[in-house]
């Protein structure tokens, strides 16, 4: 005996148009999920590559921009971590 679904085709299409949207939306939150992790990435090298810069000026220089030179990392970081 052959299995047969009783359903209607009005439900055997609905069923098919639900799993298709649920897949097409997982699809475009991993998407979402990875440009997000890309844009904070990029965000953070920004933040690094100017530590890396105030780190390498002078003590002078940096009094000049009225930062010691303990306070780089918080002075960059600022807006992130209230410290």
């Amino acid at each position: 005996m052959a299995y047969s679904d009783l359903s209607s085709p009005a439900q055997v299409l609905s069923r098919e148009i639900t799993l298709t949207r649920n897949a097409l939306a997982a699809i475009g939150n991993g998407f979402s999920r990875l440009m997000y992790a890309m844009v904070e990435n990029s965000s953070m090298n920004a933040r690094v590559k100017k530590v890396r810069y105030l780190e390498s000026k002078t003590d002078a220089e940096l009094a000049s921009l009225k930062i010691k030179r303990e306070d780089i990392v918080h002075t960059v970081f600022a807006d992130l971590y209230y410290l």
